[in-house]
Order: structure tokens, then sequence, then C-alpha cells
């Protein structure tokens, strides 16, 4: 194996690592970087080694650096590392994991497995970590690290400064402080900042504004990734019901939560059930069962289009020329209301279109459906005169311009509809709008057919 000259590990772990030497990485004495720079460097030289070498490498780590490795493998590859370890190794690995951390770990397991693991936990984490795992799963509160510090707004700054000097080692992030009352209860949250360039004999209380952006445990983590990105935050509290403080959520979560909606919005609006690993990870069987649900409904849905096409079979007989126009008609509504429902998930899924607003989104889709309509219904016609005569135009004129109209309300107002049965609205675009389509479009162009040629 070769690293790269542009590798962030010392040159000579590169060296143990192409050596196999994993005790002299045991033994290494000098200064490691930074570990949250070289840790993805380690993930990557471990996804190049043979089983046994993975292990042996991982064991060699600062314990510090393992620890933080461990948190950026994927799910499979960490599975096969925990089977690995010896019982000891595990605890000792799991008790330094961020709550946050081991609370995604553990909810990724299987079930057995995650019951060994939580027999490893000391009472304190096992406590915790039941805590976090009753939250549904895509909740903030499975998302939340517990960890923080809280200060009181009596204390003087010079007090506060020394809280956070005691316990800021054990803290993820302390660029945030949170006052709270003795209840629990969030009352403010003040920057690291402010709080270092203030008077360290004034209180807490004299810098305080009681302006604070938080999130409850039980919200959607989708929600926290889009608060943290309107407000421009880099660290959000995790309050519950009465506002008492539970945790926190920080900026890599949220780019974390980003990536995986992402993902899934993708899955579904190709018609894919989301996977929960990657695709090298996930085994032909898991693959087929993702596609073959959605696959096997929209074959009934399509049925509904085969269906309308052999109720006119008559009309088709009298005006052979409209069967040239069938694919045209299909494609273009279901193109249509692809466009529609896709801009219409992503502008409700940042935040630029709320529920509420469906009537005004409503109005201004009519224009552009109506707009769209006439502007592809004019070529229609052309062509349809050239291949079958004025009236043949008329009929492409006529169903382009009501089924573009229709098929572009039908692909806004369905994400609006799916959101408010608490449905992913993703699953409104692609494959299933344009089988809805098509069948709109058949019934509006054998409609027009049969009225205008007078079949």
């Amino acid at each position: 194996m070769t690293t790269t000259s542009t590798s962030l590990l010392p040159k000579e772990i590169q060296r143990y690592v192409e050596d196999r030497n994993w005790r002299g990485i045991a033994t290494y004495r000098k200064a490691w970087p930074d570990f949250e720079i070289v840790a993805p460097e380690i993930v990557d030289e471990m996804q190049a080694l043979d089983k046994s070498d993975r292990v042996l490498f991982f064991r060699a780590l600062p314990n510090e650096l393992a620890v933080e490795v461990f948190s950026l493998l994927d799910a499979d590859s960490s599975d096969r590392l925990l089977l690995e370890l010896t019982d000891s190794e595990t605890r000792e690995l799991l008790t330094n994991l961020d709550p946050d951390d081991r609370t995604e770990l553990l909810g990724e397991l299987p079930g057995q497995v995650t019951q060994r693991l939580l027999t490893l936990l000391s009472p304190e984490d096992l406590r915790e970590a039941r805590r976090l795992l009753g939250y549904p799963e895509e909740s903030v509160g499975r998302l939340m690290n517990p960890d923080y510090i809280s200060v009181r707004a009596d204390w003087t700054i010079e007090q506060a400064i020394n809280h956070i000097r005691e316990r800021g080692p054990e803290i993820d992030t302390i660029s945030m402080i949170y006052v709270t009352e003795r209840s629990g209860r969030l009352v403010d949250a003040i920057s690291l900042q402010d709080l270092v360039l203030a008077d360290p004999s004034a209180t807490l209380r004299s810098i305080m504004d009681y302006s604070f952006v938080s999130i409850r445990a039980y919200e959607d983590r989708e929600e926290a990734a889009r608060l943290m990105k309107r407000y421009d935050r880099e660290v959000l509290p995790v309050v519950d019901s009465r506002d008492i403080l539970l945790g926190i959520v920080t900026f890599d979560d949220a780019l974390a939560i980003a990536e995986i909606e992402a993902t899934e919005d993708f899955h579904r609006t190709a018609a894919v059930t989301p996977l929960k690993r990657s695709y090298w990870e996930t085994s032909v069987w898991g693959l087929f069962r993702s596609r073959i649900g959605w696959l096997a409904i929209l074959v009934l849905v399509n049925l509904i289009s085969s269906g309308v096409i052999a109720s006119y079979e008559a009309t088709l007989e009298a005006a052979v020329a409209l069967a040239f126009f069938i694919p045209l008609i299909i494609d273009t509504g279901g193109n249509a209301g692809s466009q529609s429902a896709t801009i219409m998930i992503r502008s409700m899924s940042v935040g630029d279109v709320k529920l509420d607003q469906w009537f005004r989104v409503f109005l201004k889709e009519i224009a552009i459906g109506l707009a769209i309509g006439a502007a592809l219904g004019a070529m229609g016609l052309l062509l349809g005169i050239f291949r079958g005569g004025h009236l043949i135009g008329l009929v492409v004129l006529s169903t382009m311009i009501t089924m573009l109209l229709l098929t572009n309300l039908v692909g806004m107002i369905l994400p609006f509809i799916l959101t408010r049965a608490k449905i992913d609205p993703a699953i409104a675009s692609g494959p299933l709008i344009t089988s809805i389509a098509d069948a709109v479009g058949l019934v509006i162009y054998f409609g027009f057919a049969n009225l205008i040629l007078g079949l």
C-alpha cells in the first residue's frame, strides 16, 4: 500500500503502516497532529487493510484518537470492528464515545448486539444511552449531545470563566455558554467571545439579552439543520416542553443530517426506498427490496393508462394520426408534473414555502401552467397540422394547454397533501407523479379528440 504526499499523517506513521509495524505505532512517542484532522486519514488507511491488520492498526492507536476514528467509520465497518474487539476494549471505546455518537451506533446495530453492548456500559452511561434511545428514531433527541456548559445569571464573569476552565476539557464544544435557572430552564445563550470580552467583575445578567434559538427534543432532526442554517448557529440548544435544557446539537451534526436527508430525498424521488447503508455495504437482496416495492406499485398505476388507451380503441381506429401524439402527450405531461413537484418539494424542505401558503402557490402555478401550456401547445398545433390536418392540430393544442395546467397543479398540490398527512413529500416526484400525469393526459387527449373530431 502506498500513501500520498498530501497525507497529514506523520511520515514515520506512514512507514509503520506500509511495513505493518503495529508495535511501532503503539510505541510512537512524538506528538500526533490534531486528532480531528488525522482521524479521516486513519480511516482511509484502515479501509485499505485486510481484517486482521485493520484490527491491529486500530488497537495500536492512542485511546482518544481511536475513539475519534471509530466515530467516523461507516456502520458496516464499525460493526465488523466491534466483533473483533474484546469486551474490555469495547467497554472503553463506548465509554469514551460522545453520547450522540454512541446513540447513533447503538440505534443502527442489530438488537442482540445492542443489548450486549449495553451490558458493557457503566450505570451512568447506560441510563444516558437508554434515555437517548427512547426518543423517536429521526428526532433531535436521538441526535443531541447531553454534555454542555451551563452557568447561573447571578455569577460573575470571572466565576463563569473559571467554571468553563474546569469543565471545558470534558465538553465537545464550548463556543456557546448556556444560562439556566436552578430548575434547569434555559434563559439565555452567550457566546464565549462575549463572555471573555466582558468585565470580569460584572455579573452574567449584565450582558444577557434573553434572546436565543432553541429546538424541542421531539422535533424532526431536519428542523435542527434548517434552524442552524437560518439563524447561522454553530450550536443549537435542545429543550423539553418546559424549556428545560437537555443537550445541544452541533454544526457537524447538522452537516450529517443534511447529507442523510438529501440522500433519502434522492432515493425517494427515484421511487427507491432509502438505503440505510452505502451502496457497497447493501446486499443484492437489500437493493432488490429497496426498488421492487415501488416498481410493482407503479406497474399497477400504469395499468390505468393502458386501460384509458384500450377504452378509446374506436377513436384511434377512426383517426389513426392520434396514435402518433400519444408518446408526446404522455412524456410532456409527466415531465411538467415532475418539474412542478420537484420545485415545490425543495421549496418546502428549505422553508421557502409554508403549508399555509398553498393558495398563493396554487394561483401562481395556474399562471405558470397556462403559460407553459400555451407555448408547448403552439408547437403541438404546428406538428398536428403537419401530421394530420387542422383538426388534429387543434386537438393537440387544446390537450397541451389543459393537460399542462392540470399536471402542473397536481405536481404542486400533492406535496402539500403528503406533508399535511405527515408523509415525506419526496415520494410525490419522479415516477409517481409521471404515472399519474400519464393517465390524466390520456383522458384529456381522447376527450378532446372525441369532442373536436366528432367521434
